[in-house]
């Protein structure tokens, strides 16, 4: 199973970023929980802070023969028309995660632009919700 993991902006700031809403972890750590739960899989993990960048690697991810797509668009997902767009043209699984309950926090964040594109969404369970994404794009691919 080979799977892009994507990152939106300020992922990168994990374990200093509000603690207390998103935890202790960085992102590398969290990197390394999913390859270290899924040993055989092949993973690329991208984070980026630019659009561009995360629409770009959407736009080739069947070319590069991805079985799937596990996302955490970070405040994109609240805003992003064009990585919406990429994701419509995409027709391998598509997962949309986030750390935190999204519903529970500020009413601007319960909305998801890109996540109406995505097979599902889930969200709040910390680092578990890519295992709990990478499942689903099991599941989806097994169909």
């Amino acid at each position: 199973m080979k799977i892009l993991v994507l990152n939106g902006p300020n992922l990168n700031l994990l374990g200093k970023r509000n603690p207390q809403q998103y935890g202790s972890e960085t992102l590398q750590s969290v990197n390394r929980f999913i390859q270290d739960h899924y040993p055989d899989y092949d993973f690329s993990f991208i984070q980026s802070n630019r659009e561009g960048e995360l629409i770009d690697a959407i736009q080739t991810s069947e070319a590069d023969e991805y079985n799937g797509i596990v996302a955490n668009f970070g405040g994109f997902t609240h805003t992003s028309v064009a990585i919406r767009d990429a994701l419509e043209t995409v027709r391998i699984p598509k997962v949309e995660v986030h750390l935190s309950n999204i519903h529970a926090r500020e009413d601007f964040r319960e909305r998801s632009v890109t996540g109406k594109m995505a097979d599902g969404i889930i969200t709040g369970f910390g680092k578990h919700s890519y295992i709990l994404g990478i499942e689903a794009i099991k599941m989806l691919s097994d169909k």
